[in-house]
């Protein structure tokens, strides 16, 4: 039986893949868009994909920590993910 722990982690991770899988059709619709607007997007893609990497990294800190200091960790994992939602959709809408 997994603990609370591990049953976050796999939520995360699942969310982190479904946005991963945003991220990239972000970047395949910005390759096919005109040199005039593609700089603009390009760098919007590219601060949406370090805020996913930094969730990675908290991900994996938090799979490191024991049982009792998870909780802590939990926080910064929580406040990252609400920025890479936000960037996404910021990035979508910005795209429409």
């Amino acid at each position: 039986m997994k603990t609370k722990k591990e049953e976050y982690i796999d939520k995360m991770a699942k969310q982190l893949k479904e946005w991963s899988s945003g991220i990239d059709e972000l970047e395949s619709r910005v390759a096919k868009t005109s040199s005039e607007v593609k700089a603009g997007y390009e760098t919007l893609v590219k601060d949406t994909k370090k805020k996913r990497d930094a969730l990675s990294h908290k991900l994996h800190e938090l799979g490191e920590t024991g049982e009792d200091a998870w909780s802590a960790l939990k926080t910064g994992v929580e406040a990252a993910s609400k920025e890479l939602k936000h960037a996404i959709d910021a990035a979508r809408d910005k795209f429409k």
